[in-house]
């Protein structure tokens, strides 16, 4: 317990809902036995949706928000050149707000490996197609308070990235 205490005193400085964000990593964790299961927010793509609805309307929400596409990867191709395989659908869309970017990178490198933001449209083994994105909440929330200005940053980021998939995944322009 002596040892714990010095952590403890750390993690009392984090932020209010921090328990609350590693215990939600936590269950997910348990429950499916995998690290990026568990770090991830999913949605699945209404029935009748095409991958070229999804995208279309994720484009169009992000554009709507001044959220620039700044890159897409569509990894099933180029899976089915290297292997001469037709392969399932899988297309890495970037996203980003080159000043909020910065900002977060001033204030700590290591947000960079969350830059750009991204969102994959991938078909399961099922053939279903869903959207999957990083869980922010560990980024926003999981540590020490970010400064009142850079949090609703964040925050606001956050809510931009879910737009884009909630609606994508319905074709709600």
């Amino acid at each position: 317990m002596v040892k714990l205490q010095p952590a403890l005193a750390e993690f009392n400085q984090f932020e209010d809902n921090a328990g609350d964000v590693f215990a939600d990593m936590g269950v997910k964790l348990i429950e499916s036995g995998n690290m990026a299961e568990a770090s991830v927010w999913k949605v699945p793509v209404d029935e009748g949706m095409t991958a070229a609805d999804v995208e279309e309307t994720m484009k169009l929400v992000a554009n709507e928000h001044n959220f620039k596409n700044v890159g897409e990867m569509p990894l099933y191709k180029e899976v089915e050149a290297m292997s001469g395989q037709p392969y399932r659908y899988v297309k890495i869309f970037m996203f980003c707000n080159a000043l909020t970017a910065s900002r977060m990178l001033d204030y700590n490198d290591a947000f960079s490996s969350y830059l750009p933001c991204r969102i994959t449209l991938i078909e399961d083994l099922e053939g279903k197609l869903w959207l999957y994105t990083l869980n922010m909440d560990g980024m926003i929330y999981g540590g020490k308070p970010l400064p009142a200005e850079l949090k609703d940053e964040a925050e606001n980021v956050k809510d931009i990235i879910l737009d884009i998939m909630n609606r994508g995944a319905t074709g709600e322009f």
